[in-house]
């Protein structure tokens, strides 16, 4: 049989069709005994030996045939087709027998021993046997076509071979009777196929739906138009603590959250509310979404949606996790990790909610208070000492909270305290006071004994008349005033101290207007080369001379600048000044200029230095820009980059105060610099310190592999000069020792000066050197 044959139908309804062939012993043992009776019947009748032949035959084909059907009919299920294969075979074997011996009675009374009685009876054992046929024998089309021919084309034959015209017609009748048993079983056939087809497919569509079901992470239920549970699966009983799902049909919503009642785990006004949500989810056929918090902590989310065929959908999990996670989330965005206290937004929001609410006509404080010398504790002890102190301080600030009073950890060593209401200045001071006092003390912090100590400033202010911001910063103002008049104290936000900060402002003011003016000037400060003594270059710095306060310190108005967001517009106007005066200098005699964080924080760093050269003039290598770690520290990547790109240009570039962060050793392997600046604080103790000396030399010694020259910054005496000189050998010295900064005209002049005390700098090194 060919390949197509065999897969004419699936195997898994090939082989219960074949099973069916032996399902029903019963009836067709009942059939062999009515249509050996009948043969006995006629051969009583007749006389004619031939029906005890027929007789006999049948008799043996029933052993043979009973005995077949009940070997197979307790015998386990085919395993494959070729097994129901077989059986189909050994079916059709001693079908056929039954057949032929039917037919054979029928061709036997109609033709070979002819009796009316006879030809009746055997005519009518076969007619009943065929009416069997599609019923039986369904499952093999084989066995229904042999039947069919074995059991009629006898008769047909028979009446044929009689010769008369009637008889003749009669037997070629048997034609549409044999179509028509055959048309029948393929019908029964096809009928029963599609039903079992549909049937396994519905079994193989529920098994599906049943394993999604179960193996959902949510618990879900479907109600009936009824409102009664209809589906349910496994989640759902586990999580409504049942044995099965069958334990949830036919229960309402009230019913469940009735268990959860009964069991102490919900409060009866709880099962009200969700029961109220979800019935009316389900009744406008919207989402709704409940979340449940039952007394043993645990987090349940019910989701409720209207279904198809009016089904209503409940689904349902345990989120805890989620809440939990949710919860901590919130925590660590509103609470300072370390402290547990309110970080700073989360207090401006608190504060800002407490001033828009009850009177707002009455008095609120605010007080920041900042450590002293916090930072010498993290140098010196270590950061974890550092936060060891900083939590003892929160525990103690944490115990005066309460109703009226919020604290938080600003961050760092800061700390704020509000108090939303305040009857009069002297209960503000008295409260405070009292914070300060119950905060002195010393505390242990692994095994090191600090002595807590603090400055503080407040503001006193009435609601309606401030906000949150307007009074942190004139609480740090007072905070400020605190530190100046010698520390651990704190002072109250007067009049006075708001003056200064109107000065600040007004002096803010004033710089933007010289900024925009041009009314600022350039030093410049020489830097000194070491072998020959004379200006090898100079460090361009600005200056402001107020006209009414006079020169400002540059540690004052370049804070003010940063602060303003305008110090770019100083670095470019340096940058030019510095150009064009360079340009008219000796050429051996270059000029840096140190370019802010923000300038690196733009993309046009790179076309101002470009600008600058080009309007001024000047040769490329005759300019050294000077970077700061702050600059590198923001975005290293693009910071490079642009370094780079400058370096393309021809500028050279310095690395500002090295020594004093915590990469710089990193930036020497991955910048590409032509200088470093030692900072003046490598420098101060080396005359009394050999630590310090033989850090310079290692500087030194580490830099020059690289191809990198070493300016020394701060030199201010002859004794430190000779160490540089004798010992650490930089290429470059600056510092107040070769005078204050000049002015342009003054570096030209000086360009070709060498310095009084280079003969005896000549004369230390030939000293060493013997």
């Amino acid at each position: 049989m060919s390949l197509k044959r065999k897969n004419e139908i699936p195997v898994d309804v090939y082989i219960p069709f074949v099973e069916t062939l032996f399902r029903d012993g019963l009836t067709l043992s009942i059939g062999f005994f009515a249509q050996t009776l009948l043969v006995m019947l006629v051969y009583w009748k007749t006389r004619d030996p031939t029906y005890i032949a027929v007789a006999v035959g049948l008799l043996t084909v029933a052993f043979l045939r009973l005995r077949n059907i009940r070997k197979y009919r307790n015998a386990p299920s085919p395993r494959n087709w070729a097994e129901a294969r077989r059986r189909e075979n050994d079916y059709i074997l001693y079908g056929s027998m039954h057949g032929f011996m039917l037919g054979a009675f029928c061709f036997v009374g109609i033709y070979l021993a002819h009796d009316n009685y006879a030809e009746i009876a055997a005519v009518c054992v076969t007619l009943a046997s065929a009416t069997s046929i599609a019923g039986r024998n369904y499952g093999s089309p084989r066995m229904v076509m042999i039947f069919i021919m074995t059991m009629t084309w006898p008769i047909s034959l028979g009446f044929i071979l009689r010769g008369d015209v009637y008889h003749v017609i009669l037997g070629l009748m048997s034609a549409p009777f044999l179509f028509a048993i055959k048309r029948f079983a393929d019908l029964v056939r096809e009928v029963l196929f599609t039903a079992l087809s549909e049937e396994k497919k519905a079994n193989r569509i529920a098994q599906r739906f049943n394993r999604a079901l179960n193996t959902m992470s949510h618990g879900l239920v479907m109600l009936g138009p009824d409102g009664r549970v209809a589906v349910a699966n496994a989640e759902a009983a586990h999580l409504m603590s049942l044995k099965s799902p069958d334990a949830l049909l036919g229960r309402s919503i009230h019913g469940l959250l009735m268990r959860g009642v009964a069991g102490g785990m919900l409060a009866p006004k709880d099962c009200r509310y969700i029961e109220a949500q979800l019935t009316r989810a389900l009744r406008e056929g919207r989402d709704r979404k409940v979340l449940v918090s039952l007394a043993n902590g645990q987090h349940y989310e019910f989701s409720a949606r209207e279904g198809s065929q009016e089904l209503g959908v409940i689904t349902f999990e345990d989120v805890t996790a989620r809440v939990e996670a949710e919860d901590k989330i919130r925590f660590m965005a509103r609470y300072d990790s370390l402290t547990g206290l309110p970080n700073r937004a989360y207090f401006h929001e608190l504060i800002g909610e407490a001033m828009a609410s009850g009177d707002l006509d009455r008095l609120c404080g605010l007080a920041v208070l900042d450590l002293d010398d916090f930072k010498s504790v993290n140098d010196t002890l270590g950061h974890p000492v550092g936060d060891g102190l900083i939590y003892a301080v929160a525990e103690r600030l944490a115990a005066v909270a309460g109703p009226g009073i919020t604290v938080s950890r600003f961050g760092g060593d800061e700390f704020m305290i509000f108090f939303d209401r305040v009857e009069d200045e002297s209960h503000l001071i008295g409260q405070l006071d009292e914070i300060f006092v119950e905060l002195q003390g010393e505390v242990d912090v692994a095994g090191h004994g600090l002595r807590i100590q603090a400055s503080g400033g407040a503001v006193l202010s009435r609601v309606k008349d401030t906000d949150v911001d307007a009074m942190i910063v004139k609480a740090d103002l007072a905070l400020y005033k605190a530190k100046e008049l010698g520390k651990n104290t704190w002072r109250l936000f007067e009049a006075s101290i708001d003056a200064a900060f109107r000065n600040r402002q007004l002096m803010k003011a004033d710089l933007r207007t010289a900024v925009e003016s041009k009314r600022l000037r350039v030093v410049y400060q020489p830097i000194v080369s070491m072998s020959t003594m004379r200006i090898a270059s100079c460090e361009a710095l600005c200056r402001w001379d107020h006209p009414d306060l006079g020169p400002i310190s540059p540690s004052i108005f370049i804070p003010l600048a940063e602060e303003m967001g305008i110090i770019s517009e100083i670095s470019t106007f340096v940058l030019h000044a510095a150009c064009t005066e360079c340009a008219k200098w000796p050429v051996q005699t270059s000029v840096s200029v140190n370019l802010s964080a923000k300038d690196f924080r733009n993309r046009d760093v790179v076309q101002k230095v470009s600008d600058a050269l080009a309007s001024s003039g000047l040769a490329a290598g005759r300019l050294e820009i000077e970077v700061t770690e702050t600059a590198l520290l923001d975005d290293k990547s693009l910071t490079r980059q642009y370094i780079e790109e400058l370096k393309r240009l021809g500028v050279r570039i310095a690395l500002d105060d090295f020594g004093t962060g915590y990469s710089s050793l990193s930036y020497l392997h991955k910048l590409p610099l032509d200088k470093i600046k030692i900072d003046r604080s490598f420098l101060m103790d080396v005359t009394q310190s050999s630590r310090s000396l033989e850090l310079l030399k290692g500087i030194v010694n580490l830099s020059r592999p690289l191809g990198l020259s070493v300016t020394v910054e701060g030199v201010e005496t002859f004794e430190q000069l000779k160490i540089l000189a004798l010992q650490v050998k930089p290429d470059l010295v600056q510092g107040f020792l070769f005078g204050s900064a000049l002015s342009a005209s003054g570096i030209e002049t000086m360009s070709s000066t060498v310095w009084p005390f280079a003969k005896d700098i000549k004369t230390v090194r030939k000293a060493g050197h013997r």
